[in-house]
């Protein structure tokens, strides 16, 4: 069975997202990086409006790169990235052999969010997106082949032999919690119930009743964090088994995956959004919010599925 997640957030990554206010002073170089001297140091990235596209220049084409290199364009305030931690990010590609903007995620209306543990995510964003702090703008580099592989990237049409440049402003970050934080809620009668243990699959506990024929969202930890939105990055840990059996069928004690924007099956774009991070939730999610008719794996296409999800960061 896979996780719940359709689409790996990897392809999200050469799709538009924009812009957000608030990262400061991004035009042109900061002291650092005049100071530069590495293969990046003839870059120009100028602009002074972080809701605007930064306009790169490069200084000799094409670029002459051997591996992954990073420049400091804005230091940003408060507290760095680890890496472990989620942040919230606009980003612009450019072909280093021309100079040319493949793909920049200011022309769309959305951050995007990432997990440094995700490990579909691009090698050189959780390599190089540590230590950034919110405010920052980076200018990242490498070959494609280093970051795409020897086939290099179709669709944003850069070959593996082209250097590939990445300006990243971060606008956020978090630090997710281990498990659950708040106040207990007491779930409705004739509900599964569920032990957790911190790191391990809940033990779901399932009535001997039938399945209910609707979603259930039942809140059992009321977190204290912001309400998750539509459209954000979430690290989760849950639970899932089948109302049938009470078979767990999957489980994470950390997963990241998108909200709200068909990436997981209905039921959860349905449910978690508007919960608090913190929060524990209980999912009941029959076949027409979770894999239809059709199923998936050892999920038929009549299972109604149990989930117990912790929220434990979003940006």
């Amino acid at each position: 069975m896979s996780r719940p997640r359709f689409a790996p957030l990897a392809v999200a990554l050469v799709v538009g997202v924009v812009a957000l206010a608030g990262c400061g002073d991004s035009s042109g170089d900061s002291k650092d990086a005049k100071a530069d001297t590495g293969p990046l140091a003839s870059v120009k990235v100028e602009g002074t409006d972080p809701a605007k596209e930064p306009t790169v220049t490069l200084g000799t084409k094409p670029l002459k790169l051997t591996g992954e290199t990073k420049r400091v364009i804005t230091e940003g305030k408060g507290t760095a990235a680890g890496k472990t931690d989620l942040l919230s990010i606009k980003a612009q590609i450019i072909n280093g052999t021309d100079g040319k903007v493949a793909t920049s995620t200011w022309k769309e209306q959305q951050n995007l969010g990432i997990d440094l543990t995700d490990k579909n995510m691009l090698p050189i964003f959780t390599s190089q997106l540590p230590g950034a702090k919110p405010g920052a703008r980076l200018l990242i580099a490498a070959p494609t082949s280093a970051v795409y592989g020897p086939q290099g990237n179709e669709s944003l049409k850069l070959k593996a032999e082209d250097p590939i440049l990445f300006v990243v402003d971060v606008v956020k970050v978090a630090s997710p919690l281990k498990e659950a934080e708040g106040a207990d809620v007491a779930p409705k009668s004739g509900l599964p119930t569920a032990k957790t243990t911190l790191g391990k699959p809940a033990v779901i506990t399932i009535p001997k009743t039938a399945a209910p024929t609707t979603l259930v969202n039942q809140a059992l930890i009321t977190g204290k964090g912001d309400k998750v939105v539509s459209g954000q990055t979430l690290r989760v840990a849950y639970t899932g088994a089948l109302w049938r059996d009470g078979k767990v069928f999957d489980s994470s004690p950390g997963y990241p995956t998108p909200i709200g924007v068909g990436a997981v099956v209905p039921g959860w774009d349905k449910a978690i959004v508007g919960h608090t991070v913190g929060s524990r939730v209980l999912l009941v999610v029959p076949p027409a919010d979770g894999y239809g008719k059709e199923g998936q794996g050892d999920i038929k296409g009549t299972d109604t599925m149990v989930f117990v999800v912790d929220i434990l960061g979003a940006v």
